[in-house]
């Protein structure tokens, strides 16, 4: 955070915001909020310039044309590169997570370039993943069993410079036993829900990373309930 504020920039909902994406931008605002961090959040269009000097960066999920076209649109812009170059904070979801990389596959599985921002390669799966999805975080991020909802039909291999997000107990995830990827400050994950409306432990990580330091804990009794009423609904 350089200023006195956390500013969020909400990349594209015009094509990426399927599933409630637009809920974790809403979440991470009012964690803040009740922390007393102000923040000011940016929706940007997909014609319109990626400012350099945001805090956090969300990218949702989108169907095919509207994702080759927001990698084109990014890679051509390259102000979503510069931030992360930076230092900012990036959250990717679903189609988001596979254009961060370094190519995805496209309507009829052909490889299309990503933004290369994470060292991951996402291609088209024979099945589609389906349903509710829960993992186990890594621990060096210290936050609890994540859980979500997964639509995709994407295949996602890890390179050597990405480590996966949780390891998968339930669900298919990238489809290796593991579920979404990180490398600094970029994280990408395949679980809507919205993400961090459900885990808001994984909200306060990127709140974290953006401010620099720990934050005083909140009252979560009504996000606990919800957390686990789909806990055991998947134990069921």
């Amino acid at each position: 955070m350089s200023s006195d504020h956390i500013k969020i920039v909400w990349i594209y909902p015009d094509l990426l915001s399927t599933y409630g994406d637009q809920g974790n931008t809403i979440v991470l605002e009012r964690r803040a909020a009740l922390r007393r961090i102000p923040t000011r959040t940016v929706a940007l269009r997909s014609d319109e310039p990626v400012p350099a000097d945001g805090d956090i960066y969300l990218l949702g999920g989108g169907e095919d044309r509207p994702q080759i076209l927001a990698a084109q649109r990014l890679r051509g812009d390259g102000g979503l590169a510069r931030a992360v170059q930076s230092g900012a904070v990036v959250f990717a979801v679903c189609a988001g997570y596979q254009l961060l990389g370094h190519e995805f596959g496209g309507e009829e599985g052909q490889p299309v370039p990503g933004l290369g921002l994470l060292d991951i390669r996402s291609t088209r799966g024979e099945r589609r993943a389906v349903g509710e999805i829960v993992g186990d975080v890594a621990a060096e991020l210290n936050v609890p069993r994540i859980t979500g909802f997964e639509n995709h039909q994407g295949v996602t291999h890890l390179g050597q410079h990405a480590r996966p997000l949780a390891k998968v107990t339930h669900g298919i995830g990238n489809g290796d036993g593991f579920e979404g990827a990180y490398s600094g400050r970029v994280l990408g994950t395949y679980m809507h829900g919205p993400a961090l409306v459900r885990n808001p432990g994984l909200a306060d990580l990127l709140l974290r990373w953006a401010v620099g330091h720990d934050l005083p804990p909140l009252d979560d009794s009504w996000a606990g309930r919800l957390r686990e009423e789909r806990l055991k609904a998947v134990a069921g």
